[in-house]
């Protein structure tokens, strides 16, 4: 871990973000109190460093274990000021949550957002900002309570050509932010 932590802060990065749990690591909630201590640990190392730690979800840490939420025990487990959250809008809307409630009941610990959304269909598929189901409308009004620095718009998978996908994700949500 301390080499990531070397390595991130010779290059000038702000953060250190972990992106993922492999399926393997995330089936139990004794596995999430692991990863909750491994977060502390990287986050007083980000410290140390000058860094800040995030951690990026997806929608499976929204999946009930054993009667509770692994994504609630991970924000209740870790040092609110040690690990952030990059929080990622789809896949929190895709497991049938609400990024506000996640706001008003851990305000400050979201500095980092992944921006895309969610087409109307029954597959919930990927699709551009602003022509999905998410209201970033909504969102983008709490971003103070968030506590959100840094928003970056994503686009995991495209109907067409990459570029024009991204362009019309920009070009909507910059009516969104400016409205």
């Amino acid at each position: 871990m301390q080499k990531l932590v070397d390595m991130a802060a010779e290059s000038g990065q702000a953060y250190l973000t972990c992106a993922f749990m492999f399926p393997s690591e995330h089936q139990t909630l004794d596995q999430y109190k692991k990863h909750a201590e491994l977060f502390n640990r990287a986050g007083e190392a980000c410290k140390k460093a000058g860094l800040q730690f995030a951690y990026h979800n997806h929608d499976f840490e929204f999946e009930k274990i054993d009667g509770q939420v692994p994504y609630d025990l991970l924000l209740a487990q870790t040092d609110k000021d040690l690990v952030k959250m990059e929080l990622d809008l789809y896949w929190v809307a895709k497991s049938g949550n609400d990024a506000l409630a996640l706001f008003e009941k851990n305000p400050g610990r979201f500095p980092l957002w992944h921006v895309k959304d969610m087409d109307k269909t029954e597959k919930k598929f990927f699709t551009e900002v602003g022509n999905g189901s998410i209201d970033f409308k909504r969102i983008f009004a709490a971003a103070k309570t968030s506590g959100m620095e840094y928003y970056f718009v994503e686009q995991d998978v495209t109907p067409g050509n990459p570029l024009d996908s991204i362009t019309t994700s920009y070009q909507n949500l910059s009516q969104v932010i400016t409205a």
